[in-house]
């Protein structure tokens, strides 16, 4: 290494005024082994710049090169990795992190160290050393012969010693008093061996001064030594004095002690009557319940306001003397425990009483609220339980104290209560439903009967119950709802077979003003439950206080589901499940209590679907509006949740309608011996259009009518070919012709956005298969004419020129004079009535395309009339040859034989 710090001085430092301090042999950490050394310089001039060079050998390897310096200002951190154990690795962070393994940790710290001592001395802003020893940071390393090459220049090595280890700058009072002092010596500055001779003089003479003084002072120290020796018998006297006082004092002191003791005694026994007070004092405040509340819990009136409040408070009274937090060992005082056990038997005795009033007021409740069912028959509206609930919230304060003091009894209320409303709704929603299906079917006869005869023998009952029967599901016979349907329309078409026929009514032969009545029975239907459902939700939630304490753990019985099976399993010891928040239980208390909801409004849906399929349309709106407002109020409750299962049925039947009207264009089949017309499922989906447009206006779920349109339409167009392909008595142009026509202005007319390229389309094909039908039907009406001008075209397409036409004898003038003149005015008239016969044959009256499909037959014969014109202009030049008819001629022709039609 003496030889490598040699070197580098020599080659590199000297020729740059720098010097060499510390060296150390690094290479990069996590990298090929390729040495370099880190040197730490200065410089010989001032100001001092102080560096850390980066040396790295030549790739030829026979000299070192300079490759990277940095100022050592910009040094921030220096991380020595372990300030406990042996690590060669460090860090140098300047404005990026170097990480350097050294050869040994001893180069490192010695590297390190000049580092610190270089920083203390040259630099004002201070280093940081990171997991560097603080024994290292105060050890100055030693510049041996070893730092500097032996045989360059000495201040190398005196100087950097100097500099490191030994140098102290003076202040500037220390430099202020030289100045004074060589500017005293005159010869201070020009002759420095006098000026330092002098000073050695006036050194020793003040030498002899301070020696002089210290003998001048041993006078004045014997003085103070004969002082402290007076002071030292003074103070023997003092404690000698103090001593006696002792004894004296020593009989008070007992006697004092033995008062201290009894006061204590006497303190200690304050302080017991004192605890002992308060102890009896909070017993007596907490645990005393008053007469009053006493006698309102054994005998208070449950059944009059003031009486519910007066043994409200007692409840309240008698819950806080129980929940009182007994300090340490009460619980082991007999009047405690006897209190307590009262208070228990209080809490037992009112909690039967008033379980047992509440059974009994569910019960009277009950029987008032089925005494008005009767006048809720015949009147589609549900009872209202407003009274009935207004009357049980008064006992809410009481719910809540059973259900935190006695929760057995709670759940079983619970059960009651749900088991009994559940029983009483049921009879009040199908009497709803039972009214709301009478009032579809129309049967006002049967409706007056059940107003009057009981329920078991009511004649409409007997009747719906085939459609629904015992498991609330409609079966497969429509025996009974085709009487229904057979009284309320008697003046109706009979039952045909178009495209919506469902087996039992056809919806062609239902009016509007029947769709409208279905469409409002429906919506107060919904209407009705909706707020029957909420007002009973919130009356749970406030009677039962389940919208307070949440992630409650409770066992109760849970409601059963629509087809009456439980929701969950009972344990073996009685208790169910445990639910996992309120709004679970609120939910299942609901699903109990109106489990007969969802089962009637399938089968409501059912009906209205079987009297007419496009009733699904309205109920898909309706019921899509009441889930959309169910779920902005509360998106889990029993309302939303039911209402959403009752909407994938209606979607369910929608979907089904869409594919039996599909279904049945398929299976349509055409008279052989008439004509086409518009078919029928033509007009079916101008009807279903119309109507759908109407009802889902603004409606929520467009999207579904969207994508039923395409599936319609799509279905339309491919069975509007097929018939036209199969039919024999009209051509395929006319059916297609026409059918697209009416397509077009349906779509027109009812501007539905999704089906704009079906219009387009629809459009399209009826313009190209009315052209090929007027081409195919006019055909060539002068056929002669049209033989002969074809061989003149043909010799025109072989190269003879038009106006050489003439000249062949086949095709000369005198040949043309021949065939026209064969067509005179009065031919051609009669041409023109035939076809126009031959048109009206195969046009239906429905669509009224006639006069269209006649105006283009007149537009297409007078072109060819041009067309014939044109050849003789030009294959027949000056020869004077005309038609004996005119253009005019055609269209007076053509407006005589349409009007005589």
């Amino acid at each position: 290494m003496t030889a490598i710090k040699h070197a580098l001085q020599r080659d590199i430092f000297t020729p740059n005024d720098e010097r060499l301090l510390s060296i150390v042999n690094v290479c990069k950490a996590g990298k090929k082994k390729k040495n370099c050394f880190l040197c730490a310089t200065v410089t010989t001039e001032r100001p001092v710049q102080v560096k850390v060079v980066k040396v790295k050998k030549s790739d030829k390897g026979d000299f070192y090169k300079r490759q990277i310096a940095w100022a050592l200002r910009d040094l921030a951190v220096v991380d020595a990795k372990d300030a406990i154990k042996e690590n060669p690795e460090f860090d140098l962070h300047f404005e990026k992190v170097y990480k350097w393994v050294a050869s040994s940790t001893a180069e490192k710290n010695a590297f390190i160290s000049c580092i610190w001592k270089l920083n203390q001395r040259y630099l004002r802003k201070k280093i940081d050393f990171v997991n560097v020893s603080s024994q290292l940071l105060e050890e100055l390393p030693k510049v041996t012969e070893e730092s500097v090459p032996s045989g360059e220049n000495q201040s190398v090595t005196g100087g950097d010693e100097e500099a490191v280890d030994e140098y102290q700058e003076l202040n500037a009072r220390e430099e202020q008093d030289i100045e004074i002092m060589m500017e005293g010596c005159e010869c201070a500055i020009s002759n420095a061996e006098a000026f330092a001779e002098k000073l050695s003089r006036e050194l020793q003479v003040l030498d002899g001064a301070n020696i002089q003084s210290i003998m001048a002072s041993e006078k004045q120290v014997n003085i103070l030594m004969q002082l402290l020796d007076e002071a030292l018998k003074e103070v023997d006297q003092i404690e000698l004095k103090l001593s006696s006082y002792e004894e004296m004092l020593q009989s008070v002191k007992e006697q004092m002690d033995q008062i201290s003791e009894s006061n204590h005694l006497i303190h200690l026994s304050n302080t017991n009557n004192v605890k002992l007070l308060s102890e009896i004092e909070f017993l007596v405040n907490h645990m005393d319940l008053a007469k009053g509340h006493i006698k309102a819990l054994q005998e208070g009136d449950l059944a009059s306001s003031r009486g519910i409040e007066a043994c409200t408070n007692a409840a309240d009274a008698l819950l806080q003397c129980m929940n009182v937090a007994l300090r340490p060992g009460h619980d082991m005082l007999l009047a405690v425990k006897q209190q307590q056990q009262r208070f228990s038997d209080l809490r037992e005795h009112f909690a039967r009483r008033l379980a047992s009033h509440l059974n009994n007021v569910f019960v009277q409740q009950g029987h008032d609220q089925s005494s008005t069912l009767v006048q809720h028959s015949v009147e589609l509206t549900l009872p209202n339980h407003h009274p009935f609930h207004r009357d049980l919230l008064r006992y809410a304060k009481l719910m809540e104290w059973l259900k935190s003091t006695d929760y057995g009894k709670y759940e079983g209320l619970t059960k009651n209560y749900m088991d009994y409303l559940s029983r009483l709704y049921e009879r009040e929603i199908k009497d709803f439903f039972e009214v709301a299906k009478i009032k579809m079917t129309g049967t006002t006869k049967e409706s007056k009967k059940f107003a009057t005869l009981p329920r078991k023998e009511s004649a409409v009952k007997q009747e719906t119950e085939s459609l629904h029967g015992s498991s609330g599901k409609l079966t497969g016979s429509t025996s009974s709802l085709n009487k229904l349907s057979v009284q309320s329309s008697g003046n109706r078409r009979s039952q045909s077979s178009s495209l919506l026929d469902m087996g039992n009514m056809s919806a062609s032969d239902l009016d509007v003003a029947d769709r409208t009545k279905f469409d409002k029975i429906f919506e107060q239907v919904l209407s009705e439950l909706e707020p029957l459902c909420l007002a009973e939700q919130d009356f749970i939630s406030k009677f039962f206080k389940l919208q307070q304490h949440q992630n409650m753990s409770a066992s109760m019985t849970e409601a059963e589901d629509v087809d009456g099976s439980s929701l969950s399993r009972q344990h073996s010891s009685g208790s169910l499940l445990p639910v996992s928040s309120e709004k679970d239980m609120i939910r299942q208390m609901m699903i109990k209590i109106f489990r007969c909801i969802e089962p009637e409004l399938n089968n409501l849906i059912a009906l209205g679907d079987k009297i007419d399929s496009f009733n699904s349309l309205y109920m898909l709106v309706k019921m899509s509006h009441h889930v959309w407002t169910a779920q902005n109020v509360d998106p889990a409750s029993f309302l939303s949740t039911t209402l959403g299962n009752v909407l994938v049925t209606v979607k369910r039947n929608f979907d089904k309608c869409i594919s039996n009207q599909i279904r049945q264009m398929e299976e349509v089949k055409i008279s052989k011996k008439s004509k086409v017309g518009i078919l029928p499922f033509v007009a079916e989906f101008e009807e279903f259009a119309g109507l759908a447009e109407s009802i889902f206006k603004n409606a929520e779920r467009r999207g579904d009518l969207d994508k039923a349109y395409t599936k319609l339409i799509r279905g339309v167009f491919v069975n509007v070919e097929k018939v036209a392909h199969e039919s024999q008595k009209t051509p395929r142009d006319v059916v297609m012709m026409e059918n697209f026509h009416h397509i077009f202005a349906t779509l027109s007319r009812l501007k539905i956005s999704c089906l704009e390229a079906e219009k387009k389309e629809a459009k399209q094909k009826y313009t190209d298969h009315l052209q090929s039908y007027v081409i195919y039907s006019l055909g060539q009406p002068l056929e002669k004419l049209n033989h002969f001008f074809e061989g003149v075209e043909a010799r025109v397409a072989q190269g003879i020129r038009e106006e050489e036409v003439s000249y062949q004898l086949a095709f000369n003038k005198q040949e043309l004079r021949k065939v026209i003149k064969e067509y005179p005015g009065k031919e051609v008239k009669k041409g023109l009535d035939n076809l126009y016969k031959k048109v009206d044959k195969h046009l239906c009256e429905e669509e009224n395309l006639l006069q269209v499909v006649w105006h283009s037959m007149q537009d297409e014969f007078i072109r060819q009339y041009k067309h014939f014109e044109g050849l003789i202009a030009r294959c027949y030049p000056g020869s004077g040859v005309t038609m004996e008819f005119t253009i005019q001629d055609i269209l007076d022709y053509c407006s005589s034989i349409a009007q005589s039609h």
